[in-house]
């Protein structure tokens, strides 16, 4: 009988050794390499994936052909049938493609794919695996979510080799995998879940998808900080990694692309938790326009882009004062360490001190701001808590923020002055070098070079 080989695999990088080391040699982290049985390949059982042991070795196609000869006709993509969906994407499904969609529990990511698998199998072949629930189960989800289930190919299975198996013998246009941390394969002697069960069931899946142009739909899961559980490479054998958010106290939930080969990175798409399950938002910022009518301090709407579109958001400061010897910054849906720089701006530049307030901002709606251009806005909604005194619910601001006080431009402004202007906004305070030559009907915009120009316009 021979002896089960075993192999240290860094949890952060999913580098391999032949021997244990404290410190990972391609990632320079500490304590992160866990040892893995490797079982004995059976004959044959390489030929059937196409790759050797870790499934992605070797090239996909064999022959040697010029860049411009690739007829990029030949693979048109194909409708998610949500719009918001298509759009994360880059525009929808790309046939061969690997698509991993992230999410915490309870963020929506088997009904998501559950409504999408649904819709498509009226009109293409969609084989959907799940191995977290039964059959029954995922039936008993659809009927609640009133979805067309006729059509749609149910496999429960956590075995990779029957799956494969099974989508030889069906040809699937679409294969859904919920999840890959259930997946196994039978020459790895790892329990699901871990590192090297997770990186060569992907591998092997993938490799799959691109040999017989199908589109491989990947739920995975994520760790209490948000990060995708399992080993990093899987994030880069995969052609799109997308993220659902979204509490479950939360109506609203944010799809984001954090990797795309097809499309743009960091895209939004914005979906409503309903008693029937998901449904897009096609005009994101109507949703998180939807303030009070009655004025209140530290409130403040600006312009964030998000992939490819302008967004309006809300975002609100308060401002009170600490009796701690450390006053709390707390920030939420922005970067905290942002937040601190900018206050320390706000008292070098503008003249007003907040070491002795605590600081609370929050972006309403959920949305995380991932960009500089919400400083200006961010700014102004602290003084307007600060001094006690509504800004004008018509006035929007966006602009980044320097460290000597400048109002630094931002990409697309003049684009977001016309979203802003489309929604019913009369005021915008931004960067000089984003103001436009001929302002929007009915808008004014007041352009200023430092943080005092904008805190005298208000």
């Amino acid at each position: 009988m021979a002896k089960a080989k075993s192999a240290f695999v860094c949890t952060e990088c999913g580098a391999e050794f032949g021997k244990w080391q404290g410190q990972c040699s391609s990632c320079l982290e500490w304590n992160t390499l866990s040892e893995v049985r490797l079982g004995t390949p059976r004959p044959g059982a390489a030929s059937a994936s196409g790759t050797g042991r870790s499934g992605y070795a070797g090239s996909l196609s064999k022959e040697v052909v010029d860049l411009g000869s690739v007829d990029l006709t030949a693979v048109p993509r194909l409708s998610s049938t949500f719009g918001e969906f298509d759009r994360v994407l880059g525009g929808g499904l790309v046939p061969g493609s690997a698509v991993l969609l992230g999410g915490h529990p309870g963020a929506g990511k088997s009904t998501l794919l559950l409504q999408t698998a649904c819709k498509l199998a009226q009109t293409r072949k969609v084989l959907y695996v799940t191995g977290e629930e039964s059959l029954s189960q995922v039936a008993m989800r659809a009927h609640r979510l009133q979805l067309p289930t006729q059509g749609l190919k149910m496999l429960a299975e956590t075995s990779v080799e029957t799956i494969l198996a099974v989508a030889e013998r069906e040809r699937p246009e679409i294969l859904v995998i919920d999840s890959i941390q259930t997946m196994h394969l039978e020459d790895i002697s790892s329990a699901p879940g871990g590192v090297a069960q997770v990186r060569e069931s992907a591998a092997v899946l993938t490799r799959f998808a691109k040999q017989s142009d199908t589109v491989l739909l990947l739920v995975g899961h994520v760790t209490k900080d948000g990060s995708l559980a399992g080993p990093k490479v899987l994030e880069h054998m995969i052609d799109a990694s997308l993220l659902l958010e979204g509490g479950a106290d939360s109506r609203f939930r944010t799809l984001r692309g954090q990797k795309n080969r097809f499309g743009a990175v960091n895209e939004l798409g914005v979906f409503a938790m309903l008693e029937h399950g998901l449904k897009e938002v096609k005009n994101p910022s109507a949703i998180f326009l939807s303030r009070s009518e009655e004025q209140a301090s530290g409130s403040l709407v600006m312009v964030v882009w998000e992939g490819t579109r302008p967004l309006l958001v809300e975002v609100q400061a308060l401002l009170d004062e600490s009796a701690l010897g450390n006053p709390r910054r707390v920030a939420v849906g922005l970067d905290q360490n942002r937040l601190a720089m900018l206050l320390a701006v706000l008292h070098r530049h503008g003249g007003l001190f907040t070491g002795d307030q605590d600081v609370f901002l929050n972006v309403v709606g959920g949305v995380k701001v991932l960009e500089t251009s919400a400083d200006l806005a961010v700014l102004l909604a602290v003084v307007s808590s600060l001094q006690n005194r509504p800004l004008p619910r018509e006035l929007v601001a966006f602009g980044e923020v320097g460290l000597s006080g400048e109002i630094r431009p931002v990409p697309s402004g003049q684009e977001r002055i016309v979203e802003a202007a489309k929604h019913g906004f009369t005021r915008a305070i931004v960067p000089r070098a984003n103001a436009p030559k001929r302002a929007p009907d009915g808008m004014e915009v007041v352009a200023v070079d430092k943080l005092a120009d904008a805190l005298e316009a208000l």
